[in-house]
């Protein structure tokens, strides 16, 4: 049945349509598949839809209303800038939550929790910063000059530091969500996820207990087809999320339901408008020179202009002064004739 499950699980990853959220998907995945009802946890009676071979059947219609919530609120907190870590160290889950975890650009541990690893995230830190000196010095091949002995521990030192850090190397702060499968397994992450106050989103069975849980999602978390189908869903809602929160910078504009409205020049006018600059650019130096040729004609016509006017006016001033000579000269010799000139 393992294997079955597996091969199902790659079909469904090879296709790449994931039927939408319903009561016959879940079925078919087995997530209505409980452990025995001597291994219950009474927390979860809620959760329980009947009871069939010593084994209790979950209620399918609450697991689709709370993985609904569940994508929602990922949804939103992907699409404000926060970071999704998941978790599932068992063998079932490790392989899904790589593969959906790096498709949806978020962090994972698979391997083990190590203890401290939010509340003494400092120390964690410190570590990845040391595993990030191993592998650039590796890269330099600075390890080629060490001898062989200490070049194979420092090499080991970084095989086991990704075995167990690979997944959060590049996480810088504290995560904005916590997906978990198995709270039982995973119970020092929840408590301390629940100890700084960080969402958790998690896969709750029969066996499970239920408080503390801010999305618990009750279904099967022991099957890979189970385990496959959550994992998928709720990556694809981080990346719906992401997608939200790069639209508006202008981000994958291609997967709008309206492209944006863009003003683009009409081409006739962009051709007209380069003619025109091109004829106003060419022949400037020509008008440049009209307009001085032009500046220099007008001075030298006012020039000869007032040259002309200063010789009339001589002229009419030497004609004035000439007859006024005369009618002096007249006048002395014949007063007479003079009054009877100015009569």
């Amino acid at each position: 049945r393992r294997s079955a499950d597996l091969a199902a699980s790659e079909q469904d990853q090879q296709n790449g349509t994931q039927r939408p959220l319903d009561l016959r998907t879940l079925f078919d995945a087995g997530v209505h598949f409980g452990h025995p009802s001597k291994r219950w946890n009474p927390k979860m009676e809620k959760f329980i839809f009947a009871k069939r071979a010593r084994s209790h059947i979950f209620d399918l219609a609450q697991t689709v209303e709370a993985t609904e919530n569940a994508k929602k609120y990922l949804s939103e907190a992907s699409s404000n800038g926060a970071q999704v870590l998941m978790v599932g160290t068992k063998k079932q889950a490790s392989d899904t939550i790589v593969s959906e975890a790096q498709r949806s650009g978020s962090f994972y541990i698979t391997t083990r929790w190590l203890g401290g690893t939010l509340t003494n995230f400092k120390t964690i830190q410190s570590r990845i910063d040391y595993m990030v000196q191993l592998e650039t010095r590796k890269a330099r091949g600075e390890f080629a000059v060490l001898p062989k002995k200490e070049s194979l521990k420092l090499e080991e030192s970084i095989v086991r530091l990704n075995r167990y850090l690979g997944g959060i190397k590049e996480m810088t702060e504290m995560p904005g969500a916590l997906f978990v499968i198995d709270v039982g397994k995973e119970a020092i992450a929840v408590a301390e996820a629940r100890n700084l106050n960080i969402p958790l989103v998690a896969v709750i069975d029969s066996n499970s207990n239920p408080d503390g849980i801010d999305y618990p999602i009750p279904g099967n978390d022991d099957s890979l087809r189970a385990i496959a189908l959550y994992c998928t869903m709720l990556s694809e809602a981080v990346i719906d999320g992401l997608q939200e929160e790069m639209m508006p910078t202008g981000g994958d504009a291609g997967e709008a339901a309206e492209p944006p409205v863009e003003s683009l020049p009409v081409e006739g006018a962009v051709i007209e408008g380069a003619a025109a600059a091109g004829e106003g650019a060419t022949p400037a130096p020509a008008a440049d020179a009209a307009e001085t040729t032009d500046a220099a004609g007008t001075g030298d016509g006012d020039a000869a202009e007032a040259e002309a006017a200063k010789a009339e006016s001589a002229v009419d001033a030497e004609a004035a002064s000439a007859e006024t000579g005369e009618t002096d000269a007249a006048a002395t010799a014949d007063p007479a004739a003079a009054d009877a000139a100015k009569v």
